[in-house]
């Protein structure tokens, strides 16, 4: 008996397949050389996270203050009065009505996600998404267990959805969720509301749930729009949406999130999962109702400076041989193909051997953000939540960066 405890004592348990299949993140997977090249006084110009340079708004930041509890107490599962009837009034705002038991307060959109996927789908069920897409689905659906079966979007469509028959062949027995994010990340894409009208149709004509990704909402320009999927027309039963504060108001720290669904058992089933966490973040939802003082004057503003600085990315990089990407309609993303054969070998380098004027710059290489093998190896995710003049400075960097990486690697004299 004792030998065959110590034999079963040097037998080191294995990972989970679940746990082999979560992916490393392509937004992060570079930090730790990032951090080298700081700690050897090279500034890094960090294009690579959705991380706004924009301050709080100070009614938010100054709520905190107010805080007087001397305990800080759970909150209720769903939510607190407070925070869950500041989201109702945000959406009456937009002409949509939500009823208390149809908005549950999450530790940001990412809980908000994992909860749609697992009530809305079993162990071994597929989603149907268009490629590229938020390269933390893989891990999200990985911990569920569900399969993503991707859709290729193209950079010279400007990523817009595909059309509808291509959904049609990707469809099996075991689809049960289609997932959109609408202004997109990565692509910056707005979907016109005959694409979503499309996907709507196949959904309700297949009984597929459609969680939509929304937390860029307010993020749109040159007067575009974007259309909410609560909005569709016979999809009260089907639609599930997520939202954050993090991008809205510049809060990405304080974890507040959304789900919104018309569907009572799913919102019953998400109800159960999260007082299985017991709450969301109490500090977060003490604060985060005075974001409904803010004005349309708020909103105006942020979206004026990133559409400013969407133009300086996009006049800047255009201009430099072999670059290409579209326009972007929204968020503050879009993936540009460079004129190397792999971004992450590039964008490591431009970590470990590259400066300029002592400053580099940090990417997130694209192919994490497909699911198909060896899509977007020659593209990068890039965020504009830098001030003006960081980018500029970017833009100069890769400018010089690109020959001298191509020099390096022999691919040009």
């Amino acid at each position: 008996m004792s030998e065959l405890k110590t034999a079963t004592r040097t037998q080191l348990p294995s990972v989970s397949a679940r746990g082999r299949l979560v992916p490393a993140s392509p937004i992060r997977k570079l930090a730790p050389f990032a951090e080298e090249a700081k700690l050897k006084g090279v500034h890094v110009y960090h294009l690579n996270i959705g991380q706004p340079d924009i301050e709080t708004p100070a009614v938010m930041r100054e709520q905190l203050k107010l805080i007087s509890e001397k305990t800080y107490e759970y909150t209720p599962s769903a939510g607190t009065k407070a925070y869950v009837d500041s989201i109702r009034k945000y959406y009456a705002g937009l002409g949509i009505p939500l009823g208390t038991d149809e908005v549950l307060g999450t530790t940001g959109g990412s809980e908000a996600l994992q909860f749609a996927f697992l009530a809305c789908a079993d162990s071994g069920d597929e989603i149907l998404i268009a490629e590229p897409f938020y390269t933390n689905y893989r891990a999200f659906a990985a911990i569920a267990g569900l399969e993503m079966v991707p859709l290729l979007s193209r950079g010279e469509d400007g990523f817009h959805l595909p059309p509808r028959e291509e959904w049609e062949e990707a469809l099996t027995s075991r689809t049960k969720i289609v997932v959109i994010t609408n202004p997109n990340n990565p692509t910056g894409t707005i979907y016109a509301r005959e694409e979503l009208e499309m996907i709507a149709g196949f959904c309700r004509d297949h009984g597929l749930f459609l969680i939509s990704d929304e937390v860029y909402r307010e993020f749109v320009y040159d007067g575009a729009r974007a259309v909410s999927a609560l909005t569709l027309s016979g999809m009260s039963d089907l639609v599930i949406v997520v939202d954050s504060l993090s991008k809205r108001y510049s809060a990405c720290g304080i974890r507040l999130g959304a789900l919104c669904t018309r569907n009572k058992a799913i919102f019953e089933a998400v109800l159960h999962m999260a007082q299985g966490r017991l709450s969301p973040p109490g500090l977060a939802q003490a604060i985060a109702p005075a974001a409904a003082s803010l004005g349309p004057d708020f909103y105006d503003g942020v979206v004026s400076e990133y559409q400013k600085r969407r133009d300086i990315l996009y006049e800047g990089l255009t201009r430099i041989p072999g670059v290409f990407l579209r326009k972007p309609e929204g968020a503050f993303y879009f993936i540009a193909r460079l004129p190397v054969e792999d971004t992450e070998d590039f964008a490591r380098w431009l970590l470990t051997d590259f400066s300029l004027e002592g400053g580099t710059v940090m990417l997130a290489p694209a192919a994490g953000f497909y699911v198909t093998e060896g899509r977007g190896l020659n593209e990068v995710r890039i965020a504009y939540v830098l001030k003006g003049d960081d980018l500029l400075q970017a833009v100069k960097i890769l400018a010089a960066a690109l020959p001298a990486y191509q020099k390096a690697r022999g691919l040009r004299d």
